[in-house]
């Protein structure tokens, strides 16, 4: 009900997913927060939802009936088989309901988590194209191979360095670190090196409880009035367990960083959108 795109009378809705973001604007329980997203719903208007869970798909139903709005779920229609790296790029073979058939689609956001975006944008186009919109299939496959070229959309899973590799992601709340740790897991690295900054609105136990005990980190801070200061930081991380120092900003914690790596170790900057934003390498 508080989105900004309310103001306008949209050809579609998409709703992405839902997690423990907001909390303080949208609820403190996913049902809540799944509610005040149906919001954008609009009078029969269709509506397209990236995944569900079970606390939040009846809201969205039932919010599209009271509405008359078509709704269709994503991950229902489409699915990912298969993906793979290669030449910088996350390769993901799909398949759609009802087809035999396969399709890979190219993309240059190259975390895995983009997995569940790109169903997300095929129905998005299936319907736009149900509507009448003219979207070809090679445009779609086009754009997906061009998305930080043509919206300038970066700190996904963005190599920014290389020997030791420097990636910047911008996750920085418990679904999205839970993503990030994930990924994690699939890459290859020597040592890992975590230059970690959040703002004071997170719930940094959560997220903190998330990251790997196996890393050297570098606590530091946006330089917002939001941020959480780095020494705070690298208290709380401290009673989890995780060990580190604490820098006055992120480009002086990337610099110790990069003094003390491996050419084959990985550095990760992530926990602020802000954060990334700062980073001048």
């Amino acid at each position: 009900r508080l989105d900004s795109t309310n103001i306008l009378l949209p050809e579609l809705s998409v709703i992405t997913n839902i997690g423990w973001d907001h909390m303080n604007l949208l609820g403190n329980s996913l049902e809540k927060i799944a509610g005040e997203k149906a919001g954008i719903i609009k009078d029969n208007v269709p509506v397209v939802i990236g995944e569900v869970i079970p606390e939040t798909k009846n809201i969205f139903i039932n919010k599209a009936l009271e509405r008359s709005a078509p709704l269709t779920i994503a991950s229902s229609r489409w699915q990912a088989t298969d993906w793979k790296w290669k030449d910088h790029e996350l390769h993901v073979e799909i398949a759609e309901e009802h087809r035999t058939d396969r399709q890979v689609y190219k993309l240059d956001l190259p975390g895995i988590y983009q997995t569940k975006n790109l169903l997300t944008v095929l129905e998005t186009c299936r319907v736009l194209k149900n509507k009448g919109w003219n979207i070809p299939d090679d445009s779609i496959h086009t754009a997906l191979r061009q998305v930080k070229k043509t919206t300038g959309l970066h700190g996904r899973w963005e190599q920014i360095h290389q020997h030791p590799s420097v990636i910047v992601d911008v996750a920085h709340n418990e679904a999205g670190v839970k993503q990030l740790t994930e990924q994690l897991e699939l890459t290859d690295y020597h040592a890992l090196h975590i230059v970690l900054g959040m703002v004071k609105d997170k719930d940094i136990e959560k997220v903190l409880k998330l990251l790997p005990h196996n890393a050297q980190y570098y606590f530091t801070q946006a330089s917002i009035p939001r941020a959480l200061e780095a020494e705070e930081l690298h208290r709380q991380a401290s009673t989890i367990g995780l060990k580190g120092k604490s820098y006055p900003d992120v480009n002086t914690s990337l610099k110790h960083a990069l003094s003390i790596a491996k050419t084959d170790d990985l550095i990760l900057i992530c926990g602020s959108v802000f954060l990334v934003a700062e980073v001048a390498l």
